[in-house]
């Protein structure tokens, strides 16, 4: 059982800036010369892709979550009913 709902657009993000730091990381070390904007199109290309992958993780959990036996959303007093403005009945 997963202990956390998987988010490829995290791991999109989080590989991009890995990227960026070894390549910072190879100019540090002497193994190659890095110009110092040569970063910015992978962390931008990187947040983008990240988002596409984000987007299209939500368009198709979107479609499952209104089918029968797809996993319930689970929120701040979803299913509990101890969210703000949850009172008892009648009040």
């Amino acid at each position: 059982m997963l202990r956390h709902e998987f988010r490829p657009g995290r791991l999109v993000a989080g590989a991009a800036f890995v990227l960026a730091g070894v390549i910072y990381a190879g100019d540090a070390g002497g193994l190659w010369e890095t110009p110092w904007f040569a970063v910015i199109p992978v962390v931008v290309a990187g947040l983008f892709l990240a988002a596409v992958s984000g987007l299209v993780t939500r368009a198709v959990r979107g479609r499952r979550a209104g089918k029968p036996g797809a996993p319930a959303e689970t929120g701040t007093g979803a299913a509990t009913g101890t969210g703000p403005g949850v009172g008892p009945a009648g009040s």
